[in-house]
């Protein structure tokens, strides 16, 4: 169990989550006083000493089911038939625990196996657990859908997503859940209402005794079985191909990056909703470092009349020299950001972040562009949430001269016609975008007049390295007029610098 602990830490490490020896020790001490049976407290307890963030447990949880997996020979692919013969038996197998359902297994009629049962019989079978909302029957039903549809073949490397799939294809549920609803309205309706023909439901026209809040609720009840089902259905995937394939190979295949890992320009849906969860609480974490860093900054220079007064109580040996602590000036940000195309969401975390710990800075003046530009700053200053002002910029600010297509040089040229007299010295200047200006002119004078001006001048681009000055990107023209321009394509990456520059 160590050694299955170990190669567990390994991966969380591997995976970005950070485990401290200290944690690693404490989750070994936890090993005793949880039974391992338990596989839910197990994974809590195991939780409790090494996860520290809400946004590491989804790889956290996935790294639990893999390593921590029901074993045995009842879980290898070895002589499972995918019609299902009938040849297996359940003696040989260990119990196995069904998520959330208590115990019990429930695998077929009689307790016996559902090896033998027919396509029909296994769907029927399947209705009741959904209608009855009973889990053990549910991972009953998983089990044998997977050992039937999957398809699943010894060192065939296919990912769990195609197996889920095949499976869930032909268990066809969208079906399944208007039967049940179907079924609920008929038992709904009135008193002497005559019995709809067909086992489906009721037929078209007939009194139904649902409200449409009743039907809402209770298909949000099904649909919330139905995703416990497609969980079972997962985790039974995912024991075989751990029991094919190995916990370390299948943790490797399988892990995902953690949400300040994420690339944000080829993001999902799914982690983009991530992305803005983690993003907040980085902020304050990010805001309180910075407050830290500006108050215990570096010793100035040596004090020379300080350290010779105090010196005189030791009779003028200078045991004790004294220096001059520094205040260091809050800089002033001007952020230049491009919102058009696939880089408008790296926009948008970058402005939230800057103006979610906009008081480690005297003064944060925001402008956007696609071919015109437009200073944005006002969205901010009564937004309580940042969220709630990159929304308005989407929305209300102008940033379209002619086509919507990307012409750095133009919004360049307007940004130094405008705004171009209040950069100062004390100004600190980010350009935002991956430069790909459409073949129009770069005008890269302007970040030259704007380097000349300004204290610093940097470029954050979020496309990788490799495509830089490829295409129409133009980025080294720009380049050789900043301070540094540097690839910055995640939020881990974007709390680096933005620590930096405070």
């Amino acid at each position: 169990m160590l050694d299955l602990l170990t190669g567990f830490v390994a991966e969380l490490r591997a995976a970005g989550i950070p485990v401290s020896l200290t944690e690693h020790l404490d989750a070994a001490e936890a090993l005793r006083h949880v039974p391992l049976e338990d596989r839910e407290g197990l994974k809590y307890a195991l939780g409790a000493s090494l996860v520290k963030s809400s946004t590491h447990w989804k790889a956290y949880e996935t790294a639990f089911e893999i390593y921590f997996s029901v074993r045995g020979p009842g879980y290898s692919i070895e002589g499972e038939e995918p019609e299902g013969d009938g040849n297996g038996s359940d003696t040989e197998r260990p119990p196995e625990p069904a998520a959330g359902s208590g115990t019990g297994t429930g695998r077929g009629r009689g307790g016996g196996g559902a090896e033998g049962m027919s396509a029909e019989e296994l769907a029927d079978l399947l209705y009741k657990a959904l209608a009855g909302a009973n889990g053990a029957m549910m991972a009953a039903v998983a089990r044998q859908a997977v050992a039937r549809y999957a398809g699943m073949e010894p060192g065939r490397p296919v990912g769990g997503t195609y197996y889920l799939y095949r499976t869930l294809r032909n268990l066809d549920l969208d079906t399944l859940l208007e039967r049940l609803v179907e079924e609920a309205r008929h038992r709904a309706a009135p008193a002497g209402e005559p019995d709809p023909p067909g086992d489906a439901g009721v037929a078209p026209g007939a009194a139904v005794g649902l409200t449409p809040l009743e039907e809402r609720l209770l298909r949000d009840e099904l649909r919330a079985r139905i995703d416990q089902l497609r969980e079972e259905i997962e985790h039974e995937i995912r024991r075989r191909l751990v029991e094919d394939r190995g916990s370390e190979a299948l943790a490797k295949s399988l892990r995902k990056p953690l949400p300040e890992d994420v690339d944000v320009m080829h993001a999902t849906r799914d982690e983009l909703v991530a992305l803005r969860k983690a993003l907040q609480p980085l902020s304050r974490k990010l805001a309180v470092r910075l407050a830290r860093k500006r108050r215990h900054g570096r010793k100035g220079a040596l004090d020379f009349r300080s350290t010779v007064r105090h010196s005189l109580s030791t009779g003028g040996v200078p045991l004790d020299p004294k220096f001059r602590y520094p205040r260091p000036a809050k800089p002033e940000i001007v952020v230049i950001a491009d919102i058009s195309g696939s880089v408008a969401s790296f926009a948008r975390f970058t402005l939230h972040l800057v103006h979610a710990i906009s008081s480690q800075f005297s003064k944060v003046r925001s402008f956007v562009f696609i071919d015109g530009i437009d200073e944005v700053t006002r969205f901010f200053e009564h937004a309580d949430d940042p969220v709630d002002a990159v929304h308005r910029i989407n929305t209300e600010a102008d940033v379209v001269w002619v086509d919507g297509h990307s012409d750095y040089g133009h919004a360049f040229s307007v940004f130094w016609e405008r705004w171009g007299e209040e950069i100062t010295p004390r100004t600190s200047v980010l350009l935002l975008g991956d430069a790909r200006n459409n073949y129009h002119a770069s005008q890269a004078w302007v970040v030259k007049e704007l380097r000349d001006r300004a204290r610093h001048v940097y470029w954050l681009n979020p496309e990788p390295r490799a495509y830089w000055d490829s295409g129409d990107s133009i980025v080294g023209e720009y380049a050789v007029h900043c301070d540094e321009v540097i690839e910055c394509r995640t939020l881990r990456q974007l709390e680096q610098f933005v620590g930096e520059l405070a």
